[in-house]
This record gives structure tokens, sequence and C-alpha cells, in this order.
């Protein structure tokens, strides 16, 4: 049964909270999360958003996973490493009721550039692993690509009041309320029912539904990562002319990569375009591209995730 929190119930500090990890033992982190290695540099404790279809959801993972190994590399002497890209994958999925531990490894600190991997692991398995890499700002040269010309985002409608098509069920009413980000689609959603025009690409504007109190680079690049994986499997759904309330309809995540080009606020616009080039297998490619409202280019986004329509 779906319950739906209180009135005072806010999305955004909510997921603040979230990524608000603890540092903690391997004792601790073995007791409460069914086992963690003990040849890990650090070990990070962090709880779950609940979620209507009972699975967490994976943007959640990797931004914890990016405040995890990012707050090893706050420690080390010298300039602030800032992110700049993650590979991983979604090896299982994550049980919203069971806390999770990210155990950090310290692959290297060279110079200019550090790796972190880290584990997100669940009752003694790893259900997500990636590779993080960060940097010491430099020069040298500079160039992006182009924003589209697109809808400016408040001429379109809310992501709450988008999520009102698919009726009144209490999944839809529990996401409306609970979800931290609004996301406006620049060619109308695909919540309840496909569009009439079959296309491999699509855009949305995004936010963080209130302020965030801090100008902690890491945390907004946190929230803009938990933020990329919400629509990037909407390009080959809309390609197919296929709606998320399709009954046939099964999908996952299957991995994720992002680069973070330049620092960005996720409690302010970011246009977030999509393409997905190919499908095949039960599996869809998307790729993406994270523009500030200025127009510069902020972030890149790739994943893979299965798509698969049960007859």
């Amino acid at each position: 049964m779906i319950t739906l929190p209180p009135d005072d119930f806010d999305p955004l500090t909510d997921l603040l909270d979230v990524l608000d990890l603890q540092h903690v033992s391997h004792s601790k982190a073995s007791s409460l999360t069914g086992g963690v290695p003990s040849d890990v540099d650090d070990v990070f404790l962090g709880r779950n958003q609940p979620q209507p279809h009972g699975r967490v959801f994976g943007g959640q993972v990797v931004a914890q996973a990016v405040i995890a190994a990012g707050r090893t590399v706050a420690a080390l002497d010298g300039p602030p490493r800032l992110i700049h890209s993650l590979h991983g994958y979604f090896l299982r999925p994550g049980d919203p009721d069971t806390q999770t531990s990210f155990v950090v490894e310290r692959l290297r600190d060279g110079s200019s550039f550090s790796a972190r991997r880290v584990h997100a692991i669940q009752n003694g398995k790893a259900i997500l692993s990636m590779i993080f890499s960060f940097q010491v700002p430099a020069g040298g040269i500079d160039h992006h690509a182009d924003m589209p010309a697109v809808p400016d985002p408040e001429t379109l409608p809310s992501g709450a009041e988008d999520l009102v098509s698919l009726g009144d069920r209490p999944e839809t009413a529990y996401t409306a309320r609970t979800r931290p980000i609004d996301i406006r689609h620049c060619q109308g959603s695909l919540y309840a029912k496909p569009r009439r025009q079959p296309s491999p690409n699509q855009s949305v504007w995004l936010r963080a539904l209130g302020t965030i109190p801090e100008d902690d680079p890491l945390l907004h690049a946190a929230v803009l990562a938990y933020a990329s994986d919400y629509t990037l499997l909407e390009a080959a759904l809309r390609r197919h002319r296929l709606a998320w309330a399709d009954p046939r309809l099964r999908a996952a995540s299957l991995d994720h990569a992002m680069w973070f080009h330049r620092p960005a606020r996720a409690d302010e616009w970011i246009l977030y375009t999509q393409a997905s080039p190919s499908a095949q297998s039960g599996r869809a490619l998307g790729l993406g591209q994270m523009f500030s409202e200025d127009g510069m280019l902020v972030a890149s986004v790739a994943q893979e995730g299965m798509l698969r329509l049960k007859e």
C-alpha cells in the first residue's frame, strides 16, 4: 500500500538528507547492510527514498556514490578537485527498505587527477559499481556545442501537472508529491500516452524544486546526476510511439556514464536534450546533453537500458 507523505514534506529537503551520507566503520556498515569488504579505504552509509514500484531509483544510488567518492577527494591538500566523469553499471535492483553501504577504493591520487571506485552494497551484494575521476581545474582549449532553440520552461506544464495526465492513481499522486525535480517536456510528456509523431529526439527542462542552500559543486553535480536518470530512455520510447503507461513495457537502467564539463547549479533551469541512436536486443541507447539557461554545455550523459515489450 502506498502512503502519501505528510503535508509538510519537502521533496528537495528529503533528497538533500538522502545525499548526506554517514562515514562509518566497516563493522557498522557490515552489520546494517549484510557484509562489506574489509580491504576498502572508506565506507559511507545512506538511506533510500521509498518508491511506489518497490525498487530504489537508480539516479539516487548514482548521486549517493558521487557524494561518497567526492568526500574522499575533498580531504586532499591543494586546490579542490572537481568531478569530471563517472562510468558504471547497475548490477541488481536495490531494496528501498534496506540501507546501502558505499565502499570507496582510492585508486589513484596524481598531481592533477584522482580516481575512485565505489560499490553500492545491500545484503552483502553490489547493486552498483562505478568509477569516478576528479581533476584540479586547469586551462586549455575551450569550446562547446550550441544549445538548440526550444520553448521557455515557464511556458510548459510543470512536472506535477503532467503527472496528472496519468489519472487518479496512488502511484501518480505519490510521485507528484515526492519527486524533488521539476521536469518539463518540450515535446509533451510520455507518461500516459504516446505522441503522434515518432522521433528519436526530445528535450526537457529540469531543476530542483527549491533552492539548494549550499554552493558546494559536488552537491550540485550529485543532484544533476540524480536528475539525469529520469528521462534519458524516453527518446527511444518516443521513436517507437510508446508511453510509460503501456502495460507491456518493461524497463530498467543497465549502465550510466556522465561527463561534467562546467560547474552548474542544479536549482536553476537546465535544458536536457536527448537522443536514441540505436535500440536492439531488448536494449536502447540514450545520449544526452545538459545546457545551463545561458547556453553553456555543462554535462553530457550516456545510458543503455533494457526496454522490452511483454506480449
